[in-house]
């Protein structure tokens, strides 16, 4: 409605300039509620649990499908980063797995149930696994993401957050930064 109104004021005018400024305040609104939401989502992430892993998704493919405009008003990169910088300040493990198949895998067994994406239950038939479709993408991203844990750890690769992980020698620089406050370094004479 204020962009139609927008479009009927003449270019340039003040009455241009001030409906200009209610699009423009309310699109400020719109990104400032967005992002309070992603950050309420991304702290109760990390209040469930240590370790947050995420699909690792190009989320410029999705915004070229049939509900670009939804996608992109979602802000899922945004949301993403948001998730990685509070996994990082909270002291909380954050991992991207690889998206492929983690809804044509089976969580309990691991083999491979194809299935079309109007098929909205995953029936292994070699575990005899039921359950919804997407909780098993859910299950299947953890155990990706753990199964990371494991072979990071032993590699001593270093996670999004630069801390290592477990199994090898652990990243301190937060933990010296906050016993060196307070302290002034020695000069040499």
């Amino acid at each position: 409605l204020l962009q139609r109104r927008l479009s009927r004021k003449q270019k340039r005018s003040k009455n241009y300039e001030k409906q200009r400024l209610k699009v423009a305040r309310l699109h400020h609104q719109i990104d400032n509620t967005r992002k309070d939401f992603h950050y309420k989502q991304a702290h109760a992430l990390c209040d469930a649990g240590d370790m947050v892993f995420m699909e690792d998704l190009d989320y410029r493919i999705m915004a070229k499908g049939l509900f670009k405009k939804h996608t992109l008003d979602a802000a899922f990169g945004q949301f993403r980063t948001i998730v990685k910088y509070v996994c990082w300040k909270r002291g909380k493990f954050f991992a991207q797995v690889d998206a492929r198949g983690t809804s044509q895998e089976c969580p309990e067994c691991g083999g491979e149930v194809k299935k079309d994406l109007s098929v909205r239950i995953h029936d292994c038939p070699r575990c005899g696994y039921k359950t919804d479709r997407d909780v098993a993408a859910g299950q299947n991203i953890r155990n990706r993401g753990i199964k990371l844990i494991s072979t990071v750890g032993q590699t001593g690769k270093e996670t999004a957050c630069a801390d290592v992980l477990p199994g090898a020698v652990k990243n301190q620089s937060r933990q010296v930064s906050k016993s060196r406050k307070g302290k002034t370094r020695k000069t040499k004479p």
